[in-house]
């Protein structure tokens, strides 16, 4: 191929790329009954799979014309009149067999490879990836990660597989069917009816096996997503293991996983040999029926050739029924598995925007908790009735015992729930009335479960403002003190500084340079809303001092929620609000907070280190 053509060939493949658009957004919330499901991800796509259907269809009808032709040659050869009469038929196959067919195969083979295959797989990962973005936090606590993203490529490879196959052997099935009725109601119309008769055996004997398959093929994928998921969740958790000496236990659960999978597996092929069993006998059928029948009718005007056309008809179509059938049995195997994601990742979504969302603004920082309830749906934890408004610009320091509510108020504050009663208001605006995306970009937040994506350092602090420059990066890791170490990372392929990957939930990096990474991604972001939860406590007391200049910048014209065990990172803030079993019980500066001898003072007196003790609930 000259360089010329290599590039027109091209041209013409990346054209064929781009003819589905695998940014279109989906139709609303994905259906939960399994067509529709696969309507809501193919929306879109629809004309494009009409134009592969055709050039299928067509490429089905080019395999019967080829064996008329072949029919009308032997005809021809055999009544002993001169090739000269077969010369016009060997132009028109000559151009079917070396022109049309080739043309007609090779479009085939690029749409299937190039314009469905890539595109509608990458369409429905991509609407799946996001409805599952779009899920409250408590569908993600109540699953394995591995398990949902392990959904989510199943479900897009298998929908992907189902329109492949449907377009490149179910339609070529169906149209080579068809031309051989054609071809063989030509013949002798009786021919028909041993076709007619193999057809409805064929299809019965599928209306019967497919269906076991699928539930088969669903079981089995429900049992190796099972695996991924107990496989993925150990290696996530591989440093418990190995401080724990877990590997035993992990290794018998894991195993237990594996063998409920063999098990599928042996039932999925347990069926699938029945099924192929039969197809073979099945299959025989045909070519036996045709052309004996078309010898038995020799003396009705059926001449050789058209027994030589109707047999090789009838023999290409016991080969594809084999083929199609087995097409068809991988079908239903996807289909199970479609099925199976779909009822995993579809759940309606529990936390929606409200249709008249609006964008929220801060332009003061005041927040509000009007007489707030929260217990997860349980009948008590979290936090009651609990009443509090913080100014604008002000530092209020929360603390308590475990379980004492603090952390609830930040979710509430950033909607990952909403109140059981009450509401949570900024600046005036009802934070369920505002999009969740505006609401969290106005808030800036370092929690001590830090964070980290399995990308380079740049991008990791970069996530608080995408849009930053690399000196407002850079900038932002100074400020908090986190430049120096980052300079020094090396990641296992040689990338250096910023450009260094910190490993799965970055655990390349100690706790307290995790901390310093997402105090820089805060800094960057640099919300008008602070949320400090724990923001230090993986910092030494040298680093933490070292740091403090960067926290106060940081704190700077902001209204700021910190929580803290180490009463000493709060004493200075402008209020403190004291917790205890989900209600306010004391709210004060340090000083008067200390004077008043309450619980806040025994906390005080009886830290150790600057931690709240545990037992200090109890009493």
């Amino acid at each position: 191929m000259t360089a010329m053509a290599q590039q027109l060939f091209s041209t013409f493949i990346e054209r064929l790329s781009g003819l589905i658009d695998t940014d279109r957004a989906a139709p609303g919330a994905p259906p939960r009954t399994l067509w529709s499901f696969m309507r809501w991800c193919l929306e879109g796509s629809w004309p494009i799979l009409a134009i592969a259907a055709v050039i299928s269809a067509a490429t089905g009808a080019s395999e019967v014309l080829t064996m008329y032709i072949l029919g009308r040659i032997v005809d021809i050869a055999g009544s002993g009149a001169p090739l000269s009469e077969a010369f016009g038929l060997l132009i028109l196959g000559s151009f079917l067999v070396l022109g049309l067919r080739p043309i007609l195969f090779g479009l085939n083979a690029a749409f299937q490879s190039v314009v469905i295959g890539p595109n509608v797989f990458t369409l429905a990962l991509g609407r799946l990836h996001r409805w599952t973005l779009g899920q409250a936090i408590t569908f993600f606590d109540n699953d394995y990660a591995g398990r949902l993203a392990q959904k989510q490529m199943q479900a897009s490879r298998s929908l992907t597989e189902i329109v492949v196959e449907t377009v490149n052997a179910v339609i070529f099935g169906l149209s080579s069917v068809l031309g051989a009725a054609i071809l063989v109601v030509a013949i002798d119309w009786r021919l028909l009816l041993i076709l007619l008769g193999w057809l409805a055996l064929y299809f019965f004997y599928l209306r019967v096996m497919l269906p076991k398959i699928r539930s088969r093929s669903k079981a089995r994928a429900a049992a190796q997503a099972m695996v991924t998921g107990q496989v993925v969740d150990t290696i996530t958790n591989i440093r418990t293991v190995k401080l724990f000496a877990g590997r035993e236990h992990e290794d018998k659960v894991a195993i237990g996983a594996m063998e409920d999978l063999r098990s599928e597996a042996v039932y999925f092929g347990e069926i699938s040999t029945l099924f192929r069993f039969g197809l073979m006998a099945l299959s025989g059928l045909l070519p036996v029926g045709l052309v004996g029948a078309g010898l038995l009718l020799r003396d009705t005007g059926v001449s050789p050739g058209d027994i030589a056309a109707s047999g090789a008809v009838a023999i290409r179509l016991a080969q594809m029924s084999g083929w199609i059938s087995f097409t068809l049995m991988a079908i239903y195997s996807h289909v199970g598995e479609v099925e199976d994601g779909m009822n995993t990742l579809t759940p309606p979504h529990q936390l929606v925007d409200a249709p008249s969302a609006t964008e929220l603004e801060v332009p003061r920082g005041e927040i509000r908790f009007e007489d707030v309830s929260f217990a997860y749906g349980r009948r008590s934890g979290g936090i009651t009735h609990v009443g509090l408004t913080i100014s604008p610009g002000e530092k209020l320091g929360v603390v308590g015992a475990s379980g004492a509510g603090k952390s609830t108020l930040v979710a509430l504050l950033l909607r990952l729930y909403d109140p059981e009663e009450g509401r949570v208001v900024i600046d005036g605006h009802d934070v369920s009335q505002v999009s969740q995306d505006s609401l969290r970009r106005n808030i800036g937040m370092v929690t001590q479960e830090t964070a980290m994506f399995n990308r380079t350092a740049r991008d990791n602090i970069r996530y608080g403002r995408p849009g930053a420059t690399d000196a407002e990066v850079e900038e932002a890791a100074r400020k908090a003190e986190a430049s120096e170490f980052i300079a020094e990372l090396r990641d296992f392929r040689g990338r250096s500084g910023y450009d260094a990957f910190l490993g799965e939930r970055g655990v390349k990096l100690s706790g307290g340079q995790r901390q310093r990474i997402a105090l820089a991604r805060a800094l960057l972001k640099d919300a008008p809303i602070l949320v400090l939860d724990e923001a230090t406590s993986a910092l030494d007391s040298e680093v933490e001092a070292s740091i403090q200049a960067a926290l106060e910048t940081a704190m700077e014209g902001k209204t700021v929620i910190a929580i803290a065990h180490r009463l000493s990172t709060i004493s200075s803030m402008d209020r403190i609000v004291v917790l205890e079993a989900g209600q306010i019980v004391e709210q004060g500066t340090h000083d008067d907070l200390l004077a008043s001898g309450g619980v806040y003072a025994r906390y005080w007196n009886r830290q150790s280190g600057g931690f709240i003790q545990t037992q200090d609930a109890a009493e």
